[in-house]
């Protein structure tokens, strides 16, 4: 009688020391909880940067396919003037081809590049899809070489803090500049990693573009 009593308390004590390291372990482990995303796309159509357009197409449809379909995307034209062109599920293939083949043709009128106009409609999408549950990034596909009056040239000296600006509601706000040649990207780095920081800011030439995919889905969490 006193073995099995023993036995008994014995497996009690093994099943109660389990249950509490189940329950410690349960504590420590922390779940990755799924984020929708909301990728805003400015596509430079500019006549400057027309030569290597097709290509940055096909970068923006790549990233596209590696999105979750609960993501939302923006697509802006970036030339004279800057404007939506797309906005939906980065899984909707046609209605992204249709969109890109309708705005993005050759125009010998689109001379100039409003950057700075369409970052700042890019900010303003992205507080109001935050608003809406998402957690935003900005991706500037084009050379960044600007032709135009200086209200849609970007502010280097004020784009920063408008960012912080931003920040304030989305903690979160990754960017990401691709196919920008070296000095432009060296622009980029030294103005806005201070304010984004290495893991928020993602930059690349036409040369190692495709190794930016990895760092960007970590930036949106993935």
């Amino acid at each position: 009688m006193n073995k099995r009593l023993i036995s008994l308390g014995l497996i009690i004590l093994a099943i109660t020391i389990v249950a509490k390291l189940l329950f410690v372990m349960g504590k420590n482990i922390k779940l990755d909880e799924f984020h929708k995303s909301a990728v805003i796309f400015l596509i430079d159509t500019s006549v400057h940067n027309q030569k290597t357009l097709s290509q940055q197409i096909q970068y923006v449809k790549s990233l596209c396919a590696i999105l979750d379909p609960e993501d939302d995307i923006k697509i802006l034209k970036v030339a004279n003037s800057s404007y939506l062109i797309y906005e939906g599920s980065p899984s909707d293939v046609k209605g992204i081809n249709n969109s890109i083949n309708s705005y993005t043709k050759s125009d010998k009128s689109q001379v100039q590049t409003s950057y700075a106009q369409a970052i700042k409609k890019s900010i303003e999408h992205s507080l109001n899809m935050k608003k809406d549950g998402y957690r935003p990034a900005i991706v500037i596909v084009g050379s960044l070489s600007e032709n135009a009056s200086a209200d849609n040239m970007i502010n280097w000296e004020t784009l920063p803090s408008n960012i912080k600006r931003a920040q304030k509601y989305i903690p979160e706000l990754a960017m990401m500049f691709v196919y920008a040649p070296p000095e432009k990207l060296d622009m980029v780095k030294t103005k806005l990693n201070p304010v984004l920081g290495e893991k928020k800011l993602i930059i690349a030439n036409s040369a190692n573009v495709e190794k930016a995919n990895m760092k960007f889905l970590k930036a949106i969490g993935r």
